[in-house]
């Protein structure tokens, strides 16, 4: 996986996001964390501490989770983007 579909992806998943929180202000706080650690994940991995690493997968699931009933693009693009760390080893 190449940082360009990486952050194609990822792009997707920020533009589903936006539209979700319309509906759902409550999230909007928790996502908007979320979306910078994977933007700071794929720019400069280093800088991202181990454990926001480690659960980075862990939130996208939930995200699916939250929203899948109402939102089945957004938790399909999350899942996929847990597949997606989970190849290049997050």
């Amino acid at each position: 996986m190449d940082k360009n579909s990486l952050r194609d992806l990822v792009a997707k998943l920020h533009g589903e996001l936006t539209e979700a929180l319309r509906e759902d202000p409550k999230s909007s706080d928790s996502l908007r964390d979320m979306m910078k650690d994977i933007n700071r994940l794929i720019e400069k991995p280093a800088e991202l501490p181990p454990s926001a690493r480690g659960s980075l997968p862990d939130r996208l699931e939930r995200v699916a989770v939250q929203f899948e009933a109402n939102h089945p693009t957004l938790a399909a693009s999350a899942r996929r983007l847990v597949d997606l760390l989970g190849e290049v080893g997050i």
